[in-house]
């Protein structure tokens, strides 16, 4: 996979406005950062064969709960909405990182995946999440 390739898929997953700020707010100090999140994130592990997107944003839902990284895990909500999870299936992902993640990580995890959720709700005017 080449670079572009990388950015072509995180850009289709994360949304060009989020890939924008993200672009716009690399430093010298960031910038090898980016770039390996790019090529290997996006460009090596999101296109392999094996799992489709929805399937990888299922397991990436779960990591997040896992490791209580909830600020990704609010951009991996919308990312999973944009690779065709609905509500439902965002909500079932949930409730099985209760029984296997605990109870207060889902619990956070509701709470930040019913915020993000409200605010597409709003940008789709009324077109409806599920």
């Amino acid at each position: 996979m080449s670079d572009d390739d990388g950015m072509r898929v995180r850009r289709e997953v994360l949304g060009d406005a989020h890939v924008d700020r993200a672009q716009a707010a690399t430093t010298e100090f960031t910038a090898d950062f980016q770039d390996l999140i790019t090529r290997y994130a996006w460009g090596e592990i999101w296109t392999r064969p094996g799992l489709d997107r929805r399937t990888r944003s299922c397991v990436t839902l779960t990591a997040l709960v896992a490791r209580g990284q909830l600020d990704e895990l609010a951009m991996h909500v919308r990312a999973a909405r944009r690779n065709g999870l609905t509500t439902d299936e965002i909500k079932e992902v949930l409730l099985q990182t209760a029984i296997y993640c605990g109870v207060p990580a889902a619990n956070a995890a509701f709470a930040v995946a019913q915020r993000v959720l409200a605010e597409q709700t709003g940008e789709d005017s009324g077109k409806g999440a599920t």
